[in-house]
């Protein structure tokens, strides 16, 4: 018996009325749901702590920020980002105070709910792919069990890389431009106070929108396994998916030119290890073929 005939017998001893899918469907649900509300009590009890943790990347471009205008100069780029990793302290004068405004008496519980919202997400993420895939699997074959695992593992993996680039990176720079606009001359003030609530919007966002473009090579991965794309027709259309990055940036991050291109570069950069992902498939592919 040849492996695809294995494989078919396989999902027809997997088959089962429909009912019984809709009851199968319905107890991973279940599952899904006590996960994220597990994680959610879990985030929500430590909710103050996550916010300081997503306030330290402006308290970091705070601090640079006052120490370079008390000698009038601007922010080093390689101090911000060494303070916000804990690779150098703090410039002289101790921490920077950073003050940030809820301006309706319940909006600190609403903001606390959000943030414990999307960490759920995030923390209940492979006991959701987990029943996802416990679900689809019976109704794979067996090489597409083999690809669609690894996808899942790789999925997280690559949100996090964005997150990760979003909070040491792009997050203090955006900070200390937005610092940067402040006035102060001849008696006029302009200072920089800001709603907590936006804040983390600004910076859950971010997370999500940065995440969300770092799942490119998973995607176009897939799609070259499915034979849906080429890598020649990738290579032949660079031009365009440079076009669309740079709108996708402009979309996506904060009016100015450094978030822009701190997103727009490393998309580039992925659009061709996508490239490169979809042509080693293309030549494992021929292997196997000439191989058959």
């Amino acid at each position: 018996m040849s492996a695809l005939d294995r494989d078919e017998a396989e999902i027809e001893q997997s088959r089962a009325p429909l009912m019984d899918h809709l009851i199968e469907l319905r107890g991973r649900l279940v599952w899904c749901v006590v996960a994220f509300l597990l994680a959610f009590i879990l985030c929500f009890y430590f909710a103050a702590q996550l916010q300081v943790e997503l306030i330290k990347p402006f308290q970091a471009a705070a601090a640079v920020h006052a120490a370079a205008a008390a000698k009038g100069q601007h922010g080093n780029p390689l101090d911000l980002l060494a303070i916000t990793a804990g690779l150098k302290p703090f410039p002289p004068g101790g921490l920077a105070a950073v003050e940030l405004i809820a301006t309706a008496p319940l909006e600190q519980l609403f903001t606390k709910m959000k943030i414990a919202g999307f960490g759920a997400i995030v923390l209940a993420f492979p006991i959701l792919a987990y029943q996802l895939y416990a679900f689809v699997a019976p109704g794979l074959y067996r090489n597409e069990k083999g690809a669609f695992l690894p996808f899942l593992l790789a999925t997280p993996v690559m949100f996090c890389l964005g997150g990760a680039l979003v909070y040491f990176v792009m997050l203090p720079f955006v900070m200390l431009f937005s610092l940067s606009q402040q006035i102060s001359s001849e008696g006029i003030t302009v200072l920089l106070t800001t709603k907590i609530s936006d804040y983390l919007n600004l910076v859950t966002s971010l997370i999500l929108a940065f995440g969300l473009c770092f799942q490119l090579p998973v995607v176009t991965t897939l799609l070259g396994m499915a034979g849906i794309i080429s890598s020649k027709v990738m290579a032949e259309g660079r031009r365009y998916a440079i076009v669309a990055v740079v709108v996708l940036a402009a979309i996506v991050t904060p009016p100015d030119p450094i978030s822009q291109l701190m997103l727009a570069v490393p998309l580039v950069l992925l659009y061709e290890i996508s490239i490169w992902c979809v042509r080693i498939i293309e030549l494992r592919r021929k292997t196997t073929d000439a191989a058959a």
